[in-house]
């Protein structure tokens, strides 16, 4: 009996106990983050950059919120495919070749996903050129509506009669803002 708590040990204290750890480090690491994000863009929606009566904190606050949701994302994506790539070395796979061979795939796929690095260039642009944002009146391709979220790909606009329109950010060449203060 003694024998057999050993080797079970033995081999949970492996590979086992070290997928365990990475799960959890990246679990904690993910929330550790994730609260960092939304303390930090919160202090950032609080602060008075512009002061005076044309100040527009509520435009500062949904810029911070989509910006928080932006970093969150794009952290979460970091650490999941880092601690993806540490369990599979973990059950014996060599990441050398996949490593050196991800510029190759990556190429390939650049040629063949131009539209979504479209989507993603555009939705960068649109951010930090503070086109527009969440809760805009926007008149934008065939659609006029309030804008309920805006990623770094898809922008969704609801229409008055009610329907969700789902833009993609690289085929938006034209935008109307109607909620954009003038200066």
């Amino acid at each position: 009996m003694n024998t057999q708590i050993k080797d079970i040990w033995a081999w949970f204290s492996g590979a086992p106990l070290h997928i365990l750890a990475v799960l959890l480090i990246a679990l904690i690491a993910s929330r550790l983050g994730s609260r960092a994000i939304t303390r930090a863009m919160n202090r950032i929606a609080e602060a008075d950059f512009v002061p005076g009566p044309k100040r527009g904190t509520l435009r500062q606050k949904e810029r911070a919120k989509t910006a928080g949701t932006v970093l969150r994302s794009a952290m979460n994506s970091t650490i999941w495919l880092i601690s993806s790539a540490m369990i599979l070395s973990e059950f014996g796979l060599n990441l050398g070749p996949v490593v050196a061979s991800a510029g190759v795939i990556g190429v390939a796929l650049g040629l063949g996903a131009q539209t979504l690095v479209r989507d993603i260039l555009a939705g960068i642009f649109m951010l930090v050129e503070d086109q527009f944002g969440v809760g805009d009146n926007v008149d934008v391709l065939d659609v006029t509506g309030i804008v309920e979220s805006v990623g770094l790909r898809i922008t969704t606009v609801r229409s008055a009669d009610g329907t969700l329109w789902y833009l993609r950010n690289g085929e938006i060449l034209k935008l109307g803002n109607k909620s954009q203060p003038n200066h």
